[in-house]
């Protein structure tokens, strides 16, 4: 069991449930169990989404088609590793990380894992590596600092097409989210995110809300209408 991001007296039975249907339907082999363990011997934080939820994303590179996936986020690559066995042949994903450290650690499970050859790690801040990126991409996922999310989605719309689906996870944190006077800067930056999809006539949304391993949370998904 991981230790969840928002505990609650009912992680214990989300925890259960998550691994009933992961062994059923997401099992993990040898590559993304040792992305685990590699990250936790490197001393990354332990946010990476779970075997449900990298199945999840596998399963949307697979509907929506795409060939060219966007990652705001790297960690240890372990979300990167499941998206990245979606794609097809020729497919490709960029994901951008801002700790050299991190990002070297996914470099190693990547390879471990064989799918290096359509996975580019960029190191450095995501502001400043999303506006040298050539558009378009067919899903873009959002999974880093959410003070930036309203930054993040005006980037995502730069280099989106029509069609395009942008997936941002870790929206409900526990419940912090309908906190309109929250001090926290992460909760601020997701309702501004969120105001930003209310208000942008281009954009269809809706947001999930989640249980499992990692506690309470959820993700917010759009598709993009129009440019």
């Amino acid at each position: 069991m991981r230790i969840p991001d928002y505990p609650s007296q009912h992680n214990e039975q989300w925890a259960q449930v998550d691994n009933y249907f992961a062994n059923a339907l997401a099992a993990e082999d040898v590559a993304l169990k040792a992305a685990l363990a590699h990250n936790a011997a490197q001393g990354l934080p332990v946010h990476d989404v779970s075997a449900l939820q990298g199945k999840w994303l596998a399963l949307m590179v697979t509907i929506t088609g795409a060939k060219r996936v966007l990652e705001i986020g790297t960690l240890g690559g372990y979300s990167t590793i499941w998206m990245a066995r979606a794609l097809p042949e020729n497919g490709q994903i960029i994901t951008l990380e801002f700790n050299p450290h991190h990002a070297e650690v996914a470099r190693h499970n990547l390879a471990l894992a064989r799918v290096h050859d359509r996975a580019e790690v960029i190191v450095g801040a995501a502001l400043d590596s999303l506006p040298m990126l050539t558009a378009p991409f067919d899903l873009i996922f959002i999974d880093a600092d959410k003070v930036n999310n309203p930054h993040y989605l005006h980037w995502a719309l730069k280099l989106a097409r029509v069609g395009t689906v942008i997936i941002a996870d870790n929206v409900v944190r526990g419940g912090a989210v309908v906190v309109a006077d929250s001090e926290d800067r992460n909760v601020s930056g997701l309702r501004e995110f969120v105001d930003m999809i209310n208000q942008d006539n281009r954009l269809e949304a809706t947001a999930l809300q989640t249980v499992g391993e990692k506690g309470w949370d959820g993700l917010i998904m759009a598709v993009v209408k129009s440019l």
